[in-house]
């Protein structure tokens, strides 16, 4: 995709749109009593005229996205994602731009786009099939199957304007994950649906992912770091950037605050004379390795670094994080290493800038893709009874819980400091990777994180 753009033409009225062809049809000369009437206002850019002004829901968008690659695409409403999707898939021709696919597109776009409502399910599945390019052999080799998938019992001969938009989603999904494709296009379509289909669909996404291309559009941020390696951020029709979905998603959701709290925020990048993690100064530091006899290599051990008060951040500078360390749970000293399944305490420590009445401190436990493994804050135990501080003073927060077993990897917690309630509140200090940790060795298989098994019981039974 190179330059793509699309323009709407918005016509000033009714009669202005009947007169343009007469205009472009005489030359840019029309009579006096068909010509518009005067406006009071000047016209402001090149793409308003007398009749109409050209409202471009995408501007010069750049994209390459090659075989293979999962690529995700975040925005608010109106900032141009289902047009780029539906210009993807064919449905919109763009205004300007070039454009070139290489395989089979399926695309799951608005919901029951491309059904016909009047139309059973049944006759729905060999329309739609059949526009994604099945021949009716091929769709009658895999309508038992379709079916199979779509779940939806005798609604599939009835018509699809009786369908709930969750039955609409199962069917439309049904076909798409039978059609054979090469691209397939996602818009917010897992936002409907129980939970076991959606559970369905994302078995289905995640072995597509193995040999297809996934263009995936949603507001929610974990299913785009956990689904896709790139990430486009567009913005009322521009590209505002393309990265890693990580660091895409991290900018998203500064912006995001920004816009909610009507403030411009601060934006700290991430420091580069600090790119490598340094481990916690190891004198007066306790080790728990040396508490646990079992020698396994399967324990889960720890290595813990250094907080890192130049990670990339942002806020409105109300207060500012100087310090957030891992503590023993006993003994109250920073570790500098830890074992999973042991007491610990996160301590985040806050310089007060200005007068803070409600401060709120929390942090969220992120693996190495920008996935939150669990979240909290201080606000419900304070929520009756906020502890106010001036400017000047520094406030400090301890989460005491029980360090969960993780697989091998690295893992970091983003820490906060807010100033509201849970529901309204302004973001004054967020540090994205406040404080690493590596997860060294582990007896965690699968999964995002362990729990500890209270009791695990193997028995033979009798079965009369």
């Amino acid at each position: 995709m190179k330059g793509v753009s699309k323009a709407y033409r918005i016509w000033r009225n009714p009669a202005a749109r009947l007169k343009y062809p007469l205009f472009k049809a005489l030359g840019g000369v029309l009579p006096s009593f068909l010509q518009p009437r005067i406006l009071k206002r000047r016209i402001s850019d090149e793409h308003e005229t007398l009749y109409y002004k050209d409202f471009y829901a995408l501007k010069g968008i750049n994209l390459i996205v090659k075989r293979g690659e999962s690529m995700g695409i975040v925005g608010r409403n109106g900032s141009g994602k289902s047009t780029l999707l539906q210009i993807i898939a064919g449905t919109l021709t763009p205004t300007s731009g070039s454009l070139k696919t290489n395989g089979r597109v399926a695309a799951l776009l608005e919901l029951g786009s491309g059904f016909n409502p009047e139309f059973t399910g049944r006759e729905n599945v060999y329309l739609n099939a059949s526009i994604l390019g099945l021949t009716t052999r091929e769709i009658d080799e895999r309508y038992g199957s379709i079916e199979a998938f779509a779940d939806i019992g005798d609604f599939i001969d009835q018509p699809v304007k009786t369908y709930s938009s969750g039955m609409m989603m199962r069917l439309a999904f049904a076909v798409v994950a039978h059609v054979d494709a090469d691209i397939l296009i996602v818009d917010e379509a897992l936002a409907v649906g129980d939970v076991f289909f959606v559970q369905k669909c994302m078995r289905f996404i995640r072995d597509f992912q193995a040999r297809g291309t996934l263009l995936l559009v949603t507001h929610d941020t974990s299913a785009i770091t956990t689904l896709c390696e790139q990430a486009l951020w567009l913005h009322q029709g521009e590209t505002k950037g393309i990265a890693s979905a990580k660091e895409i998603t991290q900018q998203y959701l500064e912006a995001t605050y920004a816009e909610k709290q009507g403030v411009t925020l601060f934006r700290q990048e991430k420091s580069k004379k600090n790119t490598q993690a340094q481990p916690a100064h190891v004198q007066h530091l306790v080790d728990q390795r040396a508490q646990f006899l079992n020698k396994s290599n399967l324990r889960n051990d720890f290595k813990i670094f250094r907080f890192n008060p130049e990670s990339a951040a942002f806020g409105a500078g109300g207060a500012i994080i100087e310090n957030t360390l891992l503590l023993d749970a006993i003994s109250k000293t920073p570790l500098a290493y830890g074992v999973g399944g042991e007491d610990v305490i996160l301590s985040i420590t806050a310089l007060a800038k200005i007068d803070l009445q409600r401060p709120i401190l929390g942090f969220h436990l992120k693996n190495r893709l920008g996935q939150s493994l669990f979240v909290d804050n201080t606000y419900l135990s304070y929520r009756e009874t906020p502890c106010s501080v001036h400017a000047g003073e520094h406030i400090t927060a301890m989460f005491r819980f029980q360090l969960p077993a993780l697989p091998v990897g690295d893992y970091v917690f983003s820490v906060a400091c807010a100033d509201g309630t849970q529901e309204e509140h302004v973001q004054h200090h967020w540090l994205h990777e406040a404080l690493a940790f590596r997860s060294q060795s582990t007896h965690v298989i699968d999964g995002l994180v362990g729990l500890p098994m209270l009791e695990i019981k193997l028995s033979k039974t009798n079965i009369l």
